[in-house]
């Protein structure tokens, strides 16, 4: 055998033999690192490289060789990687582990939240932080910044730039929809209160000519809705309510309305209200004590809405009463055309 045959096989064997060493490596790296079978979690955060996950993997013992699962993320650029918290075990193939989260095939992390009609946003976020894992201080430094609450009025329809006001005490309150909403436990401040700004849209949607063609701007009507829902409690009440508040905003009186100066002074409305509370001079604050508020809504919404109250606010009804008395025992409403009949009311009701 001539040298250059024996420098061609001696060539190919060493090619050979490195092609095999390849196929092994990629093979050992591509195999289950053990037989262990036990789950345990990982968490995929958002804004996770494919790189750092891949070396995640390795430093939790669920893969043998990050090197290998890079070579092979690197060819299947295509994987669409999903946050979210898995179970997987370390006898789980590397490409078994890529493909379900590629199919977010994350664990079954969630949990419920009630948001009930009524309530303050300060209550909704109490809710939403003792059920998942994120701070009050979270949701409250991501609705309050303003870089954010501008990208949210250009993505919802029904935002305006009123929420921007600095006099107002919380920018989404009134704009949380009331609703049964389903978190995972990693969940952001944005993903909370988009998806519940995303539920509001739902309600709102049907709405929505009513709402462009009345004479009120969305926060207006929010507002409005907002005193009907603490004020009253079937339909036919809350438009009622409704038509005093319009009526008087008509005749440029004070809406003299203690639910928004229990919200003004941030009380309770468990508790009693002072002459001092009736008098503080607030954009919030109705009471005909502060004359600066006559013939105005509240700057902003008092609390969270049904849709039962904003309907109430567009459709009121046809009549000419101009105040009314709710009996806080039975929910009951008592309307009034004059400030006598009023007054005898008050006084037989207690």
């Amino acid at each position: 055998m001539n040298k250059k045959k024996i420098i061609l096989w001696v060539f190919l064997g060493v090619v050979l033999t490195s092609l095999l060493g390849t196929a092994a490596f990629y093979y050992y790296g591509m195999s289950p690192k053990d037989q262990n079978s036990e789950l345990r979690e990982f968490v995929l955060s958002k804004g996770t490289s494919k790189l750092s996950l891949v070396e995640k993997l390795e430093q939790e013992g669920f893969i043998s060789n990050a090197l290998v699962l890079k070579a092979y993320l690197f060819f299947h650029s295509e994987l669409n990687l999903q946050a979210g918290t898995y179970e997987l075990s370390s006898n789980m193939a590397p490409k078994d582990i890529l493909k379900k989260m590629s199919q977010g095939e994350i664990k079954n992390d969630s949990t419920s939240v009630m948001l009930v009609p009524g309530r303050r946003l300060k209550e909704y976020v109490e809710q939403i932080a003792s059920k998942i894992e994120i701070t009050e201080n979270e949701l409250w430094n991501q609705m309050s910044d303003q870089t954010y609450l501008r990208e949210l009025i250009t993505k919802y329809w029904f935002l305006e730039d009123s929420i921007l006001n600095t006099d107002i005490y919380y920018p989404l309150e009134g704009y949380f929809t009331p609703d049964t909403y389903t978190f995972y436990e990693h969940s952001t401040a944005k993903e909370v209160i988009e998806k519940i700004l995303n539920q509001t849209e739902n309600k709102l949607e049907p709405l929505k000519d009513q709402i462009q063609s009345s004479n009120f701007s969305v926060h207006e009507i929010l507002s409005m809705a907002s005193i009907i829902e603490l004020e009253a409690v079937n339909e036919n009440d809350r438009k009622t309510v409704s038509q005093v508040i319009q009526k008087r905003l008509s005749m440029k009186k004070g809406l003299g309305m203690d639910v928004t100066t229990y919200y003004a002074v941030k009380k309770d409305m468990k508790e009693g209200l002072t002459l001092s509370d009736l008098k503080t001079v607030s954009p919030y604050n109705t009471s005909e004590m502060n004359s600066s508020m006559a013939g105005k809504l509240p700057i902003g919404p008092i609390c969270n809405i049904s849709v039962m109250s904003i309907r109430a606010a567009l459709e009121p009804t046809d009549t000419d009463y101009l105040f009314f008395y709710a009996d806080v025992k039975t929910g009951k409403v008592y309307f009034s055309k004059t400030y006598e009949e009023h007054v005898a009311v008050q006084k037989e009701i207690g």
